[in-house]
């Protein structure tokens, strides 16, 4: 049973994006809006630094470039699923304190989720449009796909009018909404991207000039999914929340080579949204957050032999959630958006 200590940290209207930086010798996090609202740089003790931004926000995923102090990447523009088109991926490069220039690092409407995956030496650019076109609200007939670049070492020539170029690795892929980062090994990682089609796992080109493998891991419908090794057997369970922006929370266990559903929440869980596996107090975790109804944030371990979720909070609203060790102390910071709430946990066994 974990113990849960809570601060809150400060107010963001439609906090939704978080991510760690290295930044000056020190650890620190990053909290963005869904909306036309500020970018905060936090120290990991949860002290507000900096301010990155004002806007324009929209902003989904934020990830830092290896091996610089403090630059990273974000989404731009993406202010929902029916307010995305002039969306793009942007280089965020720290100046000064309160300083920080924002350059295009490549122009793609509908880019929800993006990652650097790492194969060796070399980076890749992996990224997620949520559907390709639209014509009205709602309107799900362009499916939407994933995009891949290998990461240039020096990012400074990228700006409006020169981008990094993109080549489209996969299509078909309805509603297009979860990414997850896999760890392989030390020195190799993966992606796991779920929509209406299924969950897949993206690997990179092992060898210069490679190609890529994609790995169906199920067909089911699921809008965020991982893969970790929940129940301590060995192998990977496949954990999901579906369908897209949906209600249940399966856990797949491996049979015979295939994924089969071992596990299903008892509750519904209207707009599961939050979602993290690792470690937790030395422990395999699974937590995730929905946005409607009792708006719960759940831990999922697997204890004398079955699945249990511990309520960690409740009535906030996590659109995302983020996990890191600081000073021995497990910490777990909650961007709950449906409550401007940007939350500290202090999780302890």
């Amino acid at each position: 049973m974990l113990q849960v200590k809570k601060k809150v940290l400060g107010s963001l209207e439609k906090c939704y994006s978080l991510a760690t930086l290295q930044y000056q010798g020190q650890g620190h996090f990053l909290c963005a809006a869904e909306k036309v609202n500020p970018c905060y740089l936090f120290s990991l003790d949860g002290k507000k630094e900096e301010t990155v931004w004002d806007g324009p926000g929209g902003v989904m995923t934020m990830v830092q470039v290896p091996g610089t102090d403090g630059q990273f990447l974000a989404t731009r523009k993406f202010y929902s699923p029916n307010d995305s088109q002039e969306a793009s991926i942007v280089i965020v490069t720290p100046r000064g304190k309160d300083d920080w220039e924002v350059r295009t690092l490549c122009d793609l409407p509908f880019v929800h989720r993006f990652g650097l995956l790492q194969s060796g030496d070399k980076w890749y650019l992996i990224a997620c449009a949520l559907k390709s076109d639209h014509e009205y609200r709602d309107d799900w007939r362009f499916p939407g796909k994933v995009f891949v670049a290998e990461l240039p070492g020096d990012l400074s020539a990228y700006n409006d009018d020169h981008q990094l170029a993109l080549t489209m690795l996969k299509d078909g892929m309805l509603k297009n909404h979860g990414y997850y980062l896999h760890q392989d090994d030390a020195s190799h990682t993966s992606a796991i991207v779920s929509c209406d089609g299924g969950v897949f796992q993206f690997v990179p080109p092992q060898t210069a000039g490679g190609e890529w493998e994609i790995r169906t891991l199920t067909t089911d419908a699921a809008s965020d999914g991982l893969l970790l090794d929940l129940n301590g057997d060995g192998e990977e369970e496949l954990l999901t929340i579906a369908p897209f922006h949906g209600d249940t929370v399966n856990i797949y266990e491996k049979k015979n080579g295939k994924f089969e559903i071992a596990y299903t929440y008892p509750e519904k869980l209207e707009f599961l949204h939050a979602i993290f596996g690792g470690d937790v107090c030395g422990q395999p975790t699974w937590i995730i957050g929905n946005r409607k109804g009792d708006r719960l944030l759940l831990a999922f371990t697997y204890e004398n032999g079955a699945y249990t979720a511990q309520e960690l909070d409740r009535g906030r609203g996590a659109a995302n959630v983020l996990h890191y060790v600081h000073g021995g102390k497990d910490i777990l910071i909650a961007a709950n958006r449906e409550t401007d709430e940007i939350a500290l946990y202090e999780l302890s066994k």
